[in-house]
């Protein structure tokens, strides 16, 4: 976005020290410490709740009695809510729950103005203008489309846990979950321990890689245990783990009720022949999560391509970013969990408030020092993480060229494949202006990674399973109307 003038800057801009843009773990740590180190800070985010995906709770009205037990760590979340509802009565934290920032620009002076929307409609304008921006706008679910994947049933595998925590709802009662990563353990135990029965968890990758890093292991020995916890709480509750497997196909006439796993290979090729069935009416599937960007490009912020073939915003141990006056933390600077997000809000948090003062107290000092030593731990076991379950590229082989990729504008593989290989598109971008792939309402999140990797294989960009392009750089993180884009822009 253009810098900003005086002349259009907005009359009702609301001024603080700090801006801080996501209420999920890494925004509410981070907000909550700069409030207790005495700094102004609004805090915006789009759900109406502090909490963000990871911490989701029932709506008041479902009358849920004991929201904790769908949630892992409840406790962190419980002293943090409160630390907020604190510095709300105060008025230290400014909470603008229900604001959707969609697009982050610099004034003249240096500020970042920061343009949101709200309101029932998301008819109404907020603009927040602060000198330093702390960016903690979370992740979006990795998909990767195959034959089957548009029937009804089939969900995300963050989207059933979110059913769940939100809604207090199952997408079915005999639920395949299926995909790649840790998250899908937690799913699993989630869906089984609220009623539904999960009769396999299809993992297209295997666990046995992470012992090719014993000294990361040894290093978060905590990690590792939790996963043989899980492994053990699923055994118990019956749920086959098969890993090296993938759904390749899915089936029913209205509703699912039946996928096909395949074995596949060390590149996620299906091995000919190893096609089994299994009966199910929901399948929750994912492949990983995805950094969302969309403020943190608009801001200016660099990037850097992370183990799982995600792109993430560039830090330093200070979590800044490139751009000057911005930080981020969370998983915008790489996926890695609820811990380490932690970790990096009240990290940035304490970075932020050096530099403002000009230094902080001993045992801030060393509390940060404590923080920065934790994040090379945690970072060391994301990128390990990341790399074990990276998609291999022969994923492209579960599909046919009928397969749907992006649902938005129904183009299919085969559309796409004839794009790059006899219409001559090379990148995403012509791929798009070709076919209108992930030019949708989703603006490509769903898509976004299959249209790439296709791209990428078919075309003269770089190969499937290498590293991806650019991330896509939009100047609107969400739908505006346009008459704010109007408003924006000023007279003439």
């Amino acid at each position: 976005m253009p810098h900003s003038t005086d002349e259009h800057r907005p009359p009702d801009a609301d001024r603080a020290e700090l801006a801080v843009v996501g209420a999920g773990p890494a925004g509410l740590a981070a907000a909550v410490t700069a409030a207790d180190h005495g700094l102004d800070v609004v805090l915006l985010d789009a759900a109406t709740a502090p909490g963000g995906q990871y911490y989701r709770s029932p709506a008041d009205g479902l009358g849920a009695t004991r929201p904790d037990a769908l949630h892992h760590g409840w406790p962190v979340f419980a002293e943090l809510s409160s630390r907020l509802a604190a510095h709300r009565d105060s008025g230290a934290i400014r909470h603008l729950h229900d604001h959707q920032v969609w697009t982050v620009e610099r004034a003249a002076d240096g500020d970042r103005i920061l343009h949101a929307i709200t309101g029932a409609e998301g008819d109404r304008r907020c603009a927040v203008r602060a000198r330093r921006l702390l960016l903690a706008t979370g992740a979006h679910e990795r998909q990767l489309p195959f034959p089957g994947w548009t029937l009804p049933g089939v969900v995300s595998a963050a989207g059933a846990q979110a059913m769940l925590k939100s809604g207090l709802v199952l997408p079915g009662r005999r639920i395949v979950v299926a995909g790649s990563g840790p998250l899908l353990q937690a799913v699993a135990l989630s869906l089984t321990r609220a009623g539904a029965s999960v009769p396999a968890l299809i993992e297209a990758s295997g666990y046995g890689a992470y012992a090719r890093a014993p000294q990361v292991l040894a290093t978060n020995s905590g990690k590792a245990a939790e996963g043989v916890r899980y492994a053990g709480a699923l055994a118990r509750s019956g749920v086959r783990m098969l890993s090296h497997r993938a759904v390749t196909g899915v089936h029913g006439d209205n509703r699912v009720e039946a996928v096909t796993v395949s074995r596949v290979d060390q590149r996620w090729r299906p091995v000919p022949g190893t096609g089994r069935e299994i009966a199910c009416d929901a399948l929750a599937v994912g492949h990983g999560l995805v950094p969302q960007l969309e403020l943190a490009l608009a801001a200016g912020c660099g990037t850097r391509v992370c183990a799982d073939g995600t792109h993430a915003v560039a830090l330093d141990e200070q979590l800044r970013t490139t751009a000057q006056g911005v930080w981020a933390a969370g998983e915008t600077g790489g996926i890695g969990g609820v811990e380490l997000a932690l970790y990096e809000g009240e990290l940035a948090a304490l970075s932020i408030i050096r530099e403002i003062r000009g230094g902080v107290r001993r045992e801030t000092a060393r509390r940060a020092v404590a923080l920065r030593r934790s994040r090379r731990r945690l970072r060391a076991f994301a990128a390990l993480m990341g790399a074990v379950h990276r998609p291999g590229a022969g994923w492209s082989e579960w599909l046919t060229d009928d397969t749907e990729v992006c649902r938005c504008e129904e183009v299919t593989a085969g559309r796409i494949r004839n794009a790059c290989e006899e219409l001559g598109a090379g990148d995403t971008r012509t791929v798009k202006l070709l076919t209108r792939a992930g030019m949708g309402w989703c603006q490509g999140r769903t898509c976004g990674f299959a249209v790439r990797e296709l791209a990428g294989a078919h075309g003269t960009g770089h190969g499937a399973g290498e590293a991806p392009q650019g991330p896509d750089r939009r100047p609107l993180a969400c739908p505006v109307r346009l008459s704010m884009l109007a408003d924006l822009a000023g007279p003439g």
